[in-house]
């Protein structure tokens, strides 16, 4: 018996759980928080369907939040096995779960502090898990670096390969045996887009039988990227031009590093003015230091810059902001500027607020880069609603919104159909599994794959049992 449950980020993007089940293991892929609307994810969340104590491995595919988030609820659970990530993932693994565990603590902290002031829209909370259990969890890492493989459990081996879409992320390939049977499993995991900067390409494993596919951008296509450099240069000479700021909420893995090395460009180029440029997250101050640390994952290009002392993350008129005192300063601050900052979708960190003291100018500017799940704040941002929640207050949103998805990390419809048929080519490709995505995404996805005479694509619901 070879069987996948699908337990989170089954149409849906947030919360990746994949448990693999043999007759010999059980190996859960990824180990994701849910984002969105904040009593829903945080129900989801303290939910946690896993025996910790009855898995054999956790195998992690990249850093991001919704596929390690929850790695310290699977540890208050009884897990004490293995976590294995490439290198890059370990490391990066640190900062990041340190920096979610201190932001439930401070929002919850915020929160009930409102909720003693007399906001009665509030509901008491504390924190999914504290940054003790985070500790915890670091010490069960094991890294592997790419093309190692490494059996992590009776009658199953691992072998990582580049997927593309952040430093270290990995498309997990599993040789599995059980009962006489030999099936070649692969997860993408988060799947990068080909020809964009720093990152090399996805790359391609031979020989997989079964492919569970992120489906992020099922239905659509991305604009090229040298096109949306273009774009940025336009909104933020537009927004300069008549006074206001610019506020980009940004992953502070990756999408951050992209949007600085865009703006570097941009200002080489003399594209843009000279206005002050503040990456106001801790968090991405101490992720962009491990991207110095790590120049296996970076392209050509970018390699040859570092060889040449020339950082793709630092230019005149940058500013990495660390401290509390320093943050509200440039909220306070009504010159034009460009602040970027943590949490992508908006559902915590920094950005909040700044976007409360932005949001209601309409001379400033609100640039979403990244994908906005259902019932986060940077979707009901992205859809515009004219008034929009913030820590329990009501705020207009007058603020200008562009949306610029061409500086997203995922694979778009054109690169997710290239990928499963390179795989198909090199293999013996019989099924596909689609996850991580929206139903509507998803639907179409599979439609166009089934045009290219993929008989079998499943797309499984949460809970939802598949046998290979």
């Amino acid at each position: 018996m070879i069987e996948l449950e699908f337990i989170g980020a089954a149409k849906t993007v947030t919360g990746s759980k994949h448990l693999l089940r043999t007759s010999k293991a059980k190996i859960l892929l990824d180990c994701g928080l849910f984002q969105g609307h904040r009593k829903e994810a945080d129900k989801k969340n303290r939910n946690f369907l896993i025996d910790g104590t009855q898995l054999d491995a956790i195998v992690l595919s990249h850093a991001h939040i919704d596929h390690s988030g929850a790695l310290p609820c699977a540890v208050k659970n009884g897990y004490r096995g293995p976590i294995y990530a490439t290198p890059a993932t370990l490391d990066l693994c640190s900062p990041m779960l340190m920096d979610t565990a201190w932001i439930m603590k401070g929002d919850t902290d915020h929160i009930n502090k409102l909720i003693k002031r007399g906001n009665k829209n509030l509901d008491r909370v504390k924190p999914l898990y504290e940054q003790e259990d985070v500790t915890r969890t670091l010490g069960l890492f094991v890294g592997i670096p790419y093309h190692r493989k490494q059996e992590i459990a009776p009658g199953i081996s691992l072998t990582f390969f580049d997927a593309g879409h952040v430093l270290g992320s990995a498309i997990s390939v599993l040789d599995i045996e059980d009962e006489g049977r030999t099936v070649r499993l692969a997860f993408t995991g988060d799947l990068g887009r080909k020809h964009i900067p720093i990152l090399r390409d996805p790359e391609i494993p031979e020989g997989v039988h079964c492919l569970i596919s992120e489906s992020t951008y099922g239905d659509r296509l991305h604009d090229p990227i040298k096109l949306t450099t273009t774009a940025l240069a336009k909104v933020i000479n537009t927004t300069v031009q008549r006074g206001g700021k610019i506020v980009i909420p940004s992953f502070a893995l990756e999408r951050a590093q992209e949007v600085i090395y865009a703006i570097k460009e941009l200002h080489e180029q003399k594209m843009i003015p000279a206005i002050p440029v503040y990456v106001d997250s801790p968090l991405t101050v101490k992720l962009t230091d491990i991207f110095k640390l790590h120049p296996e994952c970076y392209d050509g290009e970018t390699f040859r810059l570092l060889q040449n002392s020339s950082s793709p993350f630092e230019f005149p008129h940058l500013k990495y902001i660390s401290s509390v005192e320093d943050s509200k300063k440039i909220a306070a601050a009504r010159e034009p500027s460009i602040i970027i900052s943590a949490s992508g979708m908006c559902e915590g960190g920094r950005i909040l607020h700044h976007l409360i003291t932005t949001i209601e100018n309409k001379n400033n500017t609100v640039i979403i880069v990244g994908f906005q799940a259902e019932n986060t704040l940077g979707r009901r941002i992205v859809e515009k609603k004219p008034n929009v929640k913030i820590y329990g207050g009501t705020y207009n949103l007058a603020a200008e919104v562009v949306v610029l998805n061409g500086f997203s990390g995922h694979a778009d419809q054109e690169g997710l159909i290239d990928f499963a048929e390179s795989i198909r080519k090199v293999g013996k490709l019989s099924k596909v599994i689609l996850v991580h995505g929206d139903p509507k995404a998803q639907e179409v996805l599979r439609t166009k794959l089934g045009e290219r005479d993929f008989r079998s694509v499943e797309i499984p619901n949460p809970g939802d049992l598949v046998t290979i």
